[in-house]
């Protein structure tokens, strides 16, 4: 879903340069070019091997990170150097919005053995894309890197007790040859480990080799094993810990940050230093309602992680969200599955383009955010000193917003309980407070905007003072902001409810658009395009708004919660 700029649709106000929420974005002076952030020829991979004077005809796959959605042509022929005689053209196609791989058609005859490299340039971006041109009757697997820093370990060790996993070690310039099983390789620094090199075919390109390692480690620290292979030598490293990590019997930010540490301990070096990350508001600040991956966010994508890695950070969203049904972490999956069943409809919508990072070293006594989320949910938790200090910006949003079945499994409307919460708060008004809460401007998105980095809290509050209103109306005021909360644990959601409880009479309700509501009927609010409502406290900002669907037909759902004193507090 592409971002629009907000603008209120007030007939006073010349609205210039509209852009639709989820729309993609355009210029009235002409079509958009293709551009990308980065091309990885490191990680190309190709479709078949290539020998000295034979005649090839294969493609290669080059990674990029950051398209815009735009289609593109036909290449021209780019002449291979070092190794001459062959050509490789870009295929026309379109661009995803996040990440995604350009093809190359490669053909001619290779003159020679060694690398042939091609310069290729696209979308602003530049590298060197080189194929690994075999000798006649070449069997020797070889590489021209191997990654040992970005090496996946399936698991931890823990001293004393036997332990069998795998390490996945990345290489590039693979030749596309078989290879046969290595031989045991003793660890050093703990002792009492082997690793093993599995037996495969290397990839023409980039790839990764295994090894199986196994037995009990000594002592405590870390287990590093020298490997050599198709010419290439690095030292991968395991963990190996004093006592076994449990977090079962922990509770509360002990809990999180404890999951999260055993989250880290699944990662490769590359990773931990991809998902760790500054805490600054530059950084806490990148967070959206696109579906935009990693271009507009931080951290790794749950796509990038391997299965046992994807379980410890999702137990740790877990941990550190609300228990309830269709709350919290279980509202988390069922919107990640709306995006799937889009998935099945557009391209650029999947719950593997969701993501995770902390900003900041988790931590009981320092200070840090977990961020996780994608194209419909954003969350931004802020830890100090052992206890959640913020709770926002929050965006959810989903589409469909009824309910829907994916990979036979039928899940209720995500957001059902939110519509209903506000919708039953402005029922609860009577036909002079709904007068004095309805503003004349209409509104094609929340106010505060996910993702934006600009825009700020209007000075003065609009609609009508809770105060005013009846104790029924009240506490249908402070019931509507509970679904935005109890996202959060237990403790903390109670912790914020609190607040918002104390600071309730000088909050402020107003909305737009719902031309059909009626007090007393909860059924006529929020239904239509536009219906919009807002809750502004001295604190809290909770705003829910109906919209067009984007992939599918009929209304959609985008909220946002912010907080006037804590959004990205102390930054």
């Amino acid at each position: 879903m592409k971002q629009r700029i907000l603008i209120p649709l007030s007939a006073a106000v010349l609205t210039i340069g509209v852009f639709l929420a989820c729309k993609k974005d355009t210029s009235d002076t002409g079509t958009a070019s293709a551009a990308i952030s980065s091309l990885n020829c490191a990680s190309a991979t190709f479709s078949a091997a290539a020998t000295i004077n034979v005649a090839y005809n294969a493609t290669a796959s080059v990674p990029y990170t950051g398209g815009n959605g735009v289609a593109y042509s036909a290449g021209t022929a780019i002449t291979s150097t070092g190794v001459t005689g062959l050509t490789a053209t870009l295929t026309s196609g379109t661009l995803t919005n996040s990440t995604g791989n350009l093809v190359y058609t490669i053909t001619g005859t290779p003159a020679s053995s060694g690398t042939a490299a091609f310069a290729i340039s696209f979308g602003g971006q530049s590298c060197s894309l080189s194929l690994i041109v075999n000798a006649a009757g070449s069997t020797s697997a070889t590489v021209t890197a191997l990654n040992c820093s970005s090496a996946v370990l399936s698991s931890t060790a823990t001293i004393n007790t036997a332990y069998t996993g795998t390490a996945s070690v990345p290489y590039t310039g693979g030749n596309g040859v078989s290879y046969t099983a290595g031989t045991a390789i003793t660890s050093t620094g703990v002792t009492g480990l082997t690793a093993t090199l599995v037996a495969g075919t290397l990839a023409s390109g980039a790839g990764n080799i295994t090894y199986n390692i196994s037995g009990t480690p000594t002592t405590a620290g870390t287990a590093a094993f020298a490997i050599t292979f198709g010419g290439q030598t690095c030292s991968f490293s395991l963990t190996v810990s004093s006592t076994t990590a449990s977090c079962s019997s922990l509770s509360g930010v002990a809990k999180v940050v404890c999951l999260a540490n055993t989250f880290l301990a699944t990662l490769s070096t590359s990773q931990q230093s991809t998902v760790v990350l500054t805490l600054n508001l530059t950084n806490a600040k990148r967070w959206s309602n696109l579906p935009c991956a990693l271009s507009c966010r931080n951290g790794l994508l749950f796509s990038s992680l391997s299965s046992t890695q994807q379980a410890a950070a999702l137990a740790l969203i877990q941990a550190a969200s609300g228990t309830g049904t269709g709350e919290g972490y279980d509202e988390f999956n069922m919107i990640r599955s709306a995006d799937d069943y889009l998935g099945q409809t557009a391209s650029g919508y999947s719950s593997g383009n969701y993501v995770i990072a902390f900003l900041g070293t988790p931590s009981t006594t320092g200070k840090w955010m977990l961020q996780f989320g994608g194209h419909h949910y954003a969350q931004n938790i802020t830890y100090d000193a052992g206890v959640v200090t913020s709770i926002t910006p929050l965006h959810e949003a989903v589409e469909p917003k009824g309910s829907f079945t994916y990979n036979g499994t039928t899940y209720a409307g995500p957001m059902a309980t939110e519509q209903s919460v506000m919708a039953d708060m402005l029922a609860s008004f009577s036909s002079t407070e709904l007068a004095s809460a309805k503003l004349s401007t209409t509104f094609s998105d929340c106010l505060m905007i996910p993702g934006s980095t600009t825009n700020t809290f209007p000075t003065t509050k609009q609609g009508i003072k809770v105060s005013t209103l009846s104790t029924a109306a009240q506490a249908k005021v402070l019931a509507a902001m509970a679904p935005w909360v109890n996202d959060l644990d237990a403790a903390s959601a109670a912790s914020f409810m609190t607040i918002y409880q104390n600071e309730l009479a000088n909050t402020y309700v107003s909305y737009s658009g719902n031309s059909s509501g009626t007090p007393g009927s909860a059924s006529t609010f929020l239904n239509a395009n536009t219906d919009y409502v807002r809750i502004d406290g001295p604190s809290v900002w909770i705003e829910f708004i109906c919209q067009n669907g984007v992939v599918l037909s009929g209304i959609h759902y985008h909220t946002v919660m912010r907080d006037h004193n804590r959004d990205y507090i102390g930054l």
